[in-house]
């Protein structure tokens, strides 16, 4: 094979990184072979690669990442095997990750009930109907206990889906693993934290923009010096597709997104390589399987060279897209359910392909209602099949050099750009969400293709076309309506018996925080150890930034 010398050089680079991540990491196997016992090589390059290759694909884990942000990808070992999992109360949870875990999951992910996500206790008025329904109630840092019983923190990788009251949870989170004697220092997770989106495409914020970013920027700029390890936000395009946008949108928008994160914790003075390696992002995976694939491919290379062109980052670790993919849930029928099986299968192998770092599967039950025991196993079964049986992950991105995966990899990112350069021109990504762009835009992709459904000229097998009078016979979850009732006497119990004086001294000290520029983090930790509720924390928070109302986009 003929390179050029400055390839050569390049590939000499890479296979130092190689050497020296095998010496601490080894790859799964010895020796890498097909069922027939032809061996698979951990990297195929084209037999010239002229300096447009090195531009555009590069190698795994260098600039611009396109191939891939580590050397050696699953060779070393598999993606973060996570099932979004959370229902009714901390110990039915408890219970589920615990099963979880014991069949093989490797990463935890929870889901929190609507009060949780938009800052109320159980008992408040507003949680009525829904207490448990779509996720985990978490009203406290009892609830966080129960939640992660007999569940070591220092063992396990968690993420949790929570944007508004994201900093109330984490450090629910930090005080946990203390109690477990585990230092912050040494826990591993991600919290969403990414109110942007919220704002555009999902509808589960408090706070206005402004003062959201100053939480955003201040959990930044904590986990930097006191939890490391986590990943501070998980910027995410997955919401942005489940709410109607094409692939090329969830791109544009999600990296817009977090251009404006980047934006705002440079201006508050933060460097962007003390914070820029611990950024993440959450995609989906859809229905069109290649173009998936190149999607996650197009959006390492694409933000690579934004991080670098407009903030000047020299950590190639902040110029990594790593991911967590979620299959989508919007392409899910109630409708023939199993199907879903099959759906989901693909949309997890195109997430593998394209290199995700970490991976749930979506159950064939959730059109209906949360997943079974059932459901959720065969869901991750799906993930274990991939990893284990399949082959894909014995090579290091192999679909690259296909004619059509690396000029649709072109294709979205440079209509993504193109997109980006629009909300630029607009001022940025809030600007644009205040203006109604971004949501004009999805709001429109997801008519036509919601058209194209209802007309036949996209077939949904099971709903519009072979199509049958069978009904879901399974099992369906349900969650028991006196979750509320419990929850509600558990926080009667709680405030009863803690130190309310502690609790008032804590609140009090976090409002005038809020009023002034303090980090707000150290202060939600403290409120959380006196066992103040998320409600009293964040009405605390709402009385001094108030409650964002969303403008109309008609």
């Amino acid at each position: 094979m003929s390179q050029p010398q400055e390839f050569k050089e390049k590939l000499a680079a890479w296979q130092a990184k190689v050497d020296k991540s095998l010496a601490k990491h080894p790859e799964r196997k010895a020796q890498f072979t097909t069922i027939s016992g032809l061996p698979v090589e951990r990297l195929y390059l084209p037999a010239q690669a002229d300096q447009g290759y090195a531009d555009k694909l590069g190698l795994p884990g260098q600039y611009p990442f396109t191939r891939g942000v580590q050397p050696t990808m699953y060779r070393g070992r598999f993606w973060t095997m996570r099932q979004y999992a959370g229902f009714a109360s901390a110990a039915e949870s408890n219970r589920r990750y615990r099963y979880l875990l014991e069949q093989g999951q490797t990463g935890l992910s929870v889901a929190f009930d609507l009060p949780t996500q938009i800052g109320y206790d159980a008992d408040h008025d507003m949680a009525r109907g829904e207490v448990g329904k779509v996720g985990v109630s978490i009203s406290s840092l009892k609830d966080m206990e129960i939640l992660f019983d007999q569940i070591p923190l220092d063992k396990v990788s968690t993420s949790m889906t929570i944007n508004a009251p994201a900093g109330v949870l984490l450090a629910m989170y930090i005080a946990v693993a203390e109690k477990q004697g585990v230092k912050a220092e040494q826990l591993r997770g991600t919290i969403q934290n990414d109110i942007l989106k919220e704002y555009s495409s999902r509808g589960t914020y408090i706070f206005p923009p402004k003062p959201s970013m100053r939480i955003i920027t201040n959990i930044f700029a904590y986990c930097a010096q006191q939890v490391p390890q986590w990943n501070t936000i998980s910027i995410s395009g997955y919401h942005i597709r489940e709410a109607g946008s094409t692939a090329v949108q969830e791109v544009a928008f999600t990296l817009a997104n977090g251009l404006a994160y980047v934006k705002a914790a440079v201006e508050a003075g933060l460097d962007v390589d003390a914070f820029g390696p611990r950024l993440s992002f959450f995609f989906n995976s859809h229905l069109d399987f290649l173009e998936e694939v190149a999607k996650y491919r197009a959006a390492r290379r694409l933000w690579a060279r934004l991080i670098q062109e407009r903030f000047g980052a020299k950590d190639p670790k902040s110029l990594m897209v790593r991911f967590h993919t979620q299959t989508a849930g919007c392409s899910l029928t109630a409708q023939q359910p199993k199907n879903n099986i099959v759906r989901v299968a693909f949309q997890a192998m195109s997430a593998v392909l394209g290199g995700t770092q970490s991976l749930h599967t979506n159950s064939m039950d959730e059109a209906l209602s949360l997943p079974t025991t059932e459901a959720v196993t065969i869901a991750l079964r799906t993930q274990q099949l991939i990893a284990y049986e399949t082959g894909v992950t014995e090579t290091i991105d192999p679909l690259a050099g296909s004619y059509y995966v690396e000029a649709l990899t072109d294709q979205i990112e440079q209509k993504a750009h193109d997109y980006i350069k629009r909300i630029d021109e607009m001022g940025g990504a809030p600007e644009a969400i205040e203006r109604g762009f971004v949501q004009r835009e999805i709001q429109e992709a997801a008519y036509a293709y919601q058209k194209a459904i209802e007309t036949g000229e996209r077939v949904v097998v099971g709903m519009n076309k072979f199509v049958t009078k069978d009904k879901h016979q399974g099992e369906l979850l349900r969650v028991d309506p006196k979750v509320r009732e419990e929850q509600a006497t558990a926080l009667a119990k709680l405030r009863a018996e803690r130190d309310n004086q502690a609790v008032t001294a804590g609140l009090a000290a976090l409002k005038a925080a809020a009023q002034g520029e303090e980090n707000l983090m150290p202060h939600l930790v403290n409120c959380v150890r006196a066992y103040a509720t998320l409600g009293e924390i964040c009405d605390t928070l709402r009385g001094v930034f108030g409650e964002y109302r969303a403008p109309s986009t008609i």
